[in-house]
């Protein structure tokens, strides 16, 4: 059975790998351009999980933090032909254990569909919604960038 590699190097995510997963697999990043894959990937702590034979990146996220009180947990994808092996566990754990360090006030994540993951980790549904916000954007293309 193959072995696993947790990093957190930003250097060995394949950003063309995982952003062709996002862009064209997952359901909220869908039609995502590579620009704007790149600028949030740049703006984030980046960790992948790699087979220990072949070096290939069979998992990724994503956290955005101010490294203090706060992080977003994001972009969480495992590469379909590896699912059910745990993979989503053990990255997610993973990462869970870089944060704690940091103290941080709370982590946040949004699923539609993956909430016994999350909560296998101790993430729970927002004790007080009523608090929370959000203000819907615009959609960000490489021409809105660019133009």
């Amino acid at each position: 059975m193959t072995g696993y590699e947790f990093s957190s190097d930003p250097e060995r995510v394949d950003r063309a790998r995982v952003h062709g997963w996002l862009s064209e697999l997952s359901y909220w990043a869908e039609g995502r351009d590579r620009t704007v894959t790149d600028t949030a990937f740049d703006g984030s702590r980046l960790f992948g999980l790699y087979d220990t034979d072949t070096g290939e990146q069979a998992a990724f996220c994503r956290v955005v933090t101010d490294g203090a009180t706060f992080a977003w947990l994001a972009d969480v994808f495992v590469d379909p032909d590896r699912r059910g092996a745990g993979l989503g566990h053990r990255l997610v754990a993973e990462v869970l254990v870089v944060l704690e360090p940091l103290r941080l006030r709370r982590v946040l994540l949004a699923t539609a569909d993956a909430h016994r993951l999350y909560a296998r980790h101790g993430f729970a549904p927002l004790p007080d919604p009523e608090r929370f916000m959000v203000r819907p954007g615009t959609p960000v293309t490489s021409s809105a960038t660019t133009g």
